[in-house]
């Protein structure tokens, strides 16, 4: 990770909400505020964390061949593509996909994409994607929440994920960036349920769900998840193609 990448996410947690006063004639606010003419047009932006905040930092089917052939496991990259899909797709028997660990699915997701139930296997990959190394910050989100930030707009991420997020993001240096950080595994409801849009907006202090917008690239879970709560939604790479474009959007540019 660059400084330069460390230095504007610790910045985060030395900004102050609202203006920066001005220190002569034509100084400009930190951050490039200057340039909002008018107030936010919402008072929240909720993200998705996985596919859209985040992606991986090689894909993933490459990454299940390679650790599947340490194991003398031959599979193609084409065929844990569709067996990775197909193990999101199945119901899962057992609640909630991603209880504390996560470990219970995850275990049987690995087992349908590559094929194999070695254990060994399992854990190597588990443990890749605990770090943050496995995970790559999308490009130029930072710089676009931090003058979000900087605008008065309440952030959260709002995320179908195992007990793993908080530390990768937090090793990524992106935790302080967000008012609140909203986990399924935590608070025991999942995308698409109501709730945990619901969970997120009481916890940034955002009472309307008509003045929050969430972000996410799942039709089903981020789209029509929040919609049904109340909330807008854009599908990431459909309605916003980048987190400059989501800042344009909230601040009305």
């Amino acid at each position: 990770m660059s400084p330069s990448f460390q230095s504007r996410v610790a910045s985060a947690s030395r900004l102050s909400r609202g203006t920066v006063a001005a220190t002569g004639e034509g100084s400009a606010t930190a951050l490039g505020a200057a340039s909002v003419q008018s107030a936010p047009l919402y008072d929240a932006v909720l993200v998705d964390v996985g596919g859209t905040l985040l992606k991986t930092a090689e894909p993933v089917q490459d990454t299940y061949a390679a650790f599947a052939g340490k194991y003398g496991v031959t599979v193609s990259a084409d065929e844990i593509k569709k067996g990775f899909r197909r193990a999101f797709a199945e119901p899962w028997p057992h609640g909630m996909r991603y209880e504390g660990d996560g470990r219970p699915f995850w275990r049987h997701a690995v087992a349908i994409a590559t094929g194999s139930d070695n254990q060994d296997l399992f854990e190597d990959l588990y443990q890749h994607y605990e770090k943050a190394a496995a995970w790559r910050v999308a490009d130029g989100a930072v710089d676009a929440l931090l003058r979000l930030r900087q605008a008065n707009v309440r952030l959260a991420i709002v995320s179908n994920f195992d007990s793993r997020l908080r530390p990768i993001l937090q090793d990524l240096q992106v935790d302080s960036l967000f008012d609140a950080i909203v986990v399924s595994a935590e608070v025991k409801y999942e995308k698409p349920s109501p709730e945990i849009f619901s969970i997120a907006l009481e916890q940034v202090g955002v009472s309307s769900p008509s003045r929050a917008v969430h972000v996410g690239d799942d039709a089903v879970n981020d789209l029509k998840g929040a919609m049904d709560a109340g909330l807008h939604a854009w599908l990431w790479k459909q309605d916003v193609n980048s987190f400059d474009h989501i800042t344009q959007r909230v601040l009305g540019l």
